[in-house]
């Protein structure tokens, strides 16, 4: 289903590819989520684990940039993960106002466990688009995502 929008050529075109978009990306999100949430994670909780996996200790700043998440959301985020014992936080000391995040053992083996089936379902999605298919729409996806403003 498309927009219903009687504008011009060019604005229903872009309406109807962005409602295409994002229904695919929410219906993809919709079919991994139930994996993820059964280890009573968020998909913003778990998108914290597998950075710091796999970038390595990180400061709040840059998790909240990487995870395209609000200041105070990566805080809460951080704060949940921390109560469950999965990411300690530490105060630079070179640099009091930088805080960084680390993996508890807990958190890494969780992580560890959880992230090859994640990337077996993602596998699993994406097979519905051939390799070149899947090539071109990892192009077209970073190409609007780093559009600039005008």
């Amino acid at each position: 289903m498309g927009t219903h929008y009687k504008g011009t050529d060019e604005e229903v075109r872009a309406l109807n590819t962005y409602i295409k978009l994002m229904r695919a990306a929410e219906s993809v999100t919709a079919r991994l989520n139930p994996r993820i949430a059964s280890y009573g994670l968020t998909l913003s909780q778990f998108g914290v684990l597998e950075a710091l996996y796999h970038l390595g200790p990180l400061c709040q700043h840059e998790l909240a940039k990487k995870l395209l998440k609000s200041s105070g959301n990566i805080t809460l985020v951080i704060d949940n993960l921390e109560k469950r014992g999965f990411v300690r936080r530490r105060r630079e000391r070179t640099d009091r106002r930088l805080v960084r995040v680390y993996l508890t053992p807990g958190g890494r083996r969780l992580i560890r466990d959880i992230f090859p089936g994640h990337v077996t379902a993602i596998v699993q999605e994406m097979r519905a688009l051939t390799p070149r298919e899947q090539e071109t729409l990892g192009r077209l996806c970073q190409k609007l995502g780093l559009r600039q403003r005008k």
